[in-house]
Parts: C-alpha cells; structure tokens; sequence
C-alpha cells in the first residue's frame, strides 16, 4: 500500500505538491536539476512524456527504493509551444496571443520504481478558451506578478481564472498534475488513493 512506499515528487512547484497532498499519499520533494527545453519539432504529448521522464530520472538516480513521480506542463496555441515566462513583456505577449483563443493545455507526468525500473508515462491534455482581453487588462495582470513562473503566464486557481472562458477536461491538469490520471497510473504500482 501507499505508506510502505517511499514516494518523491520530483518538483518544487509549490503547486504540484499542493495537489498531491490532496490525495492523501505521504511523500517527500526532491528537485530535479534536469533543464527542460521545448522542441516545437517533437509532437506536443510526445515531448510532454518525454520532459516528465527526464526530470524523473535525473531524481531516481539518488533512491534505490522509492517511486519518482515527476511532470512537466506547456501550452500549444497556433503552433506555439508555451512555457514559463521569465519577464512581465514576455508574459504580457504569451496573454496577448491566448486572447479570445482555445488553447491546449497538456501535461506529462512520469511514475519510476527505482527498485524495479518500472515506469509510466502519461499525458493529459485540456482545451482552454480564454475570453478577449483588452490590453489594459492584459497589463493590469501582469502588474499583478502572478504570470510569471506559470506555463502559458496565467494561473487558473487565482486572478487568471477571470480570463478563462470555459475549459474541456481535467481542471487540475491546469494547474499542472492531472490527479485522476495520476490516480489510476498509481494503482500499476500498488499504490491506491482511494
């Protein structure tokens, strides 16, 4: 069962560990020093899989008995990959361009039994539409310094949600861990949230 297993979340996203405390598992954070990079010539779920594996791994080389569970979030909008933004004109252009669109919201995460080498990697993907913004609202968020450090530079669980229109799919995959998704890879493993 879940408590006999030693689980690691391979993220100090302050997020991230809030969702899965919702679940009840006992784990403990180790950062993984692996530096994603966004290759637009890799298909989007595919690159998503493949960012969550290697932040997994770089972490699984230090425990020899305990599950790593690590993701990645970006957003796709008009063929654009987006990630983190590093400053308020880099945010302000990722909101510019979401304004009055559908965008994709997807996220990878990977599972590794460091005792076994099993492992899982899933994606989950969530449309987004984000209402028409004016430019004054679209600096006034920025001001608000919660774009920064968020894929796409919107946070759904705080001010950003005023900009979401409607979503499809898994509302925590926004945030960035799709729990259900995340639920049932668990169970591969012997580990039950519920």
């Amino acid at each position: 069962m879940s408590d006999e297993r030693k689980i690691v979340l391979a993220s100090t996203s302050p997020r991230r560990k809030e969702l899965l405390a919702l679940t009840g598992l006992h784990f403990s954070v180790d950062q993984s020093d692996y530096e994603e990079t966004l290759a637009p010539n890799v298909e989007p779920r595919q690159l998503a899989r493949r960012l969550s594996l290697e932040k997994a791994k770089a972490v699984a080389e230090k425990y020899s008995d305990a599950l790593i569970i690590a993701a990645d979030t970006f957003i796709v909008c008009r063929h654009s990959l987006l990630g983190k933004p590093h400053t308020s004109v880099e945010a302000a252009r990722m909101l510019t361009l979401l304004s009055g669109r559908r965008h994709s919201v997807i996220t990878g995460f990977t599972i590794i039994d460091t005792a076994t080498g099993k492992r899982v990697s899933r994606s989950v993907l969530t449309k987004v539409w984000f209402r028409k913004l004016t430019k004054k609202e679209t600096m006034s968020y920025v001001r608000t310094g919660e774009p920064l450090d968020k894929a796409g530079a919107y946070a759904i669980q705080g001010l950003g949600s005023m900009l979401v229109e409607r979503i499809d799919g898994d509302y925590f995959n926004v945030i960035g861990l799709p729990l259900s998704s995340l639920a049932e890879a668990l169970k591969k493993f012997g580990v039950y949230v519920l």
